[in-house]
């Protein structure tokens, strides 16, 4: 590691470039260098705990003092914490792609123009290829290496849980305990990029939301499935991408008034009741404060979520690999095959045309990244997850337990997503530093 001083605004952590080669394959040459933090602990008792941020597109270095020093003080105490800008992110190389940044933002759901797209894979050239979850482990390990620790505690959320998934199977023996939280699935499906558990987890969700005193007396999930029908498909897809961003603010999905938002503007639940009855304005006015798009580059790098998404990702046209000229007619199969029961309260027609879909339809074929089967190595791993999760639904978590031999699952009751960073009780967190700390 190189150019090594203390983190600007982050005490007690020293930040420094990591280089890395920009193909661990050695098929293309060059390197890409990596802001990387760690905490000045260097001999902390439990060694390293590299902790992983989401997206794909997201940061790490910003998040360290957050993370450490006032969300997991008692994890700090104990190990060195360490976090890195993954290629194509953060201040340092984040991948601009100015139209999908404009239309996507952080969103996964919200669906991108073919030309947006296209300007995309072509800002990338011939490294488009090079930004898939093979490549960031190496990364990872590299870091692992530059800091002199013969194994690594791995804590990832969100996309940082299917990093550290992939970490861990790569390198089983530089790998001393896991924590997946907010589950991906490191064995990826053609109904992952379709989102079904993510389309039908909305009504269990919000059935059980509306549960909490006072009970609703009316059914959200057949609310839901109304007004999408009744709308169009684009709608379907911003109602869709709406509701997994107000779980950021509101994990009850029932409070009238939320921060920046005028009064009486939240209460989500309600408001797909009143649209179906025939008053859309409080649905209209959600739609409008929780639209996606434009989030600042170096926060979030839709460019690298695109480029990373479609090379991982398995989808009804099969992998990246595939020639772009089939895609289309391969998806329009798909479309007609599923059922109701797949996509309910959501339609075929917005599983089909929400981000994850049409981000790598368009994409320029390219070298598919493996998509590992294998279990967990036998490690100690520990999963957490919100019930409440719509982003990466309690379902996912479900599909990884089997894979887990020595794993432990902890379904946190009214939390939503990501729990180490934003649960508002400590339930959760208790989990991760009893099992880290243990």
């Amino acid at each position: 590691m190189t150019d090594s001083h203390p983190c600007a605004g982050q005490p007690e952590f020293t930040c420094s470039m990591l280089t890395v080669p920009l193909d661990h394959h050695g098929r293309t040459p060059g390197s890409l260098k990596l802001q990387v933090a760690v905490a000045d602990n260097a001999n902390a008792p439990k060694g390293v705990l590299l902790f992983l941020t989401g997206g794909p597109g997201q940061p790490g270095v910003p998040a360290i003092t957050r993370l450490a020093g006032q969300r997991l003080p008692e994890i700090a105490a104990n190990y060195r914490f360490a976090m890195i800008d993954q290629r194509g992110t953060g201040d340092f190389g984040a991948i601009n792609c100015p139209q999908l940044q404009a239309q996507m933002g952080s969103s996964d759901i919200a669906t991108p123009t073919r030309g947006a797209v296209r300007e995309c894979a072509g800002i990338l050239g011939n490294t488009a290829g090079l930004y898939g979850t093979d490549q960031t482990v190496a990364d990872f390990d590299l870091f692992r290496q530059a800091l002199g620790a013969k194994k690594i505690t791995v804590d990832g959320v969100s996309y940082g849980s299917f990093t550290a998934a992939r970490y861990a199977i790569a390198y089983p023996r530089n790998t001393q305990a896991i924590v997946l939280d907010s589950v991906v699935p490191h064995h990826i499906t053609p109904t992952d990029s379709l989102y079904l558990a993510g389309l039908r987890g909305q009504a269990r969700v919000l059935r059980d939301a509306c549960t909490a005193a006072p009970a609703c007396g009316f059914d959200p999930a057949d609310d839901l499935a109304q007004v999408v029908r009744g709308r169009s498909v684009a709608d379907g897809v911003r109602i869709f991408d709406m509701i997994v961003s107000y779980e950021f603010e509101d994990p009850t999905y029932r409070q009238p008034n939320l921060p920046g938002l005028p009064p009486g503007v939240g209460d989500l639940i309600g408001s797909l009741h009143a649209a179906r009855t025939g008053k859309p304005a409080q649905l209209d006015a959600l739609l409008t404060a929780f639209a996606s798009g434009g989030d600042p580059v170096n926060r979030f790098s839709s460019g690298l979520h695109a480029a990373t998404l479609c090379a991982d990702m398995r989808f009804p046209w099969g992998s990246s690999a595939t020639p772009e000229w089939i895609r289309p007619f391969l998806l329009t199969l798909t479309e007609k095959s599923l059922k109701r029961g797949d996509v309910w309260p959501y339609t075929p027609a917005v599983a089909v045309n929400q981000g994850f879909i049409q981000s790598c339809l368009p994409w320029p074929a390219e070298r598919a990244v493996p998509n590992p089967a294998d279990p967990l190595p036998n490690v100690p791993t520990l999963m957490v997850n919100g019930d409440h999760d719509l982003s990466t639904p309690l379902e996912w978590a479900e599909k990884e337990i089997p894979l887990a031999p020595h794993g432990k699952f902890v379904i946190v009751k009214g939390a939503s997503h990501s729990i180490q960073n934003r649960e508002r009780g400590h339930a959760g967190r208790d989990a991760v530093i009893n099992f880290l700390n243990g």
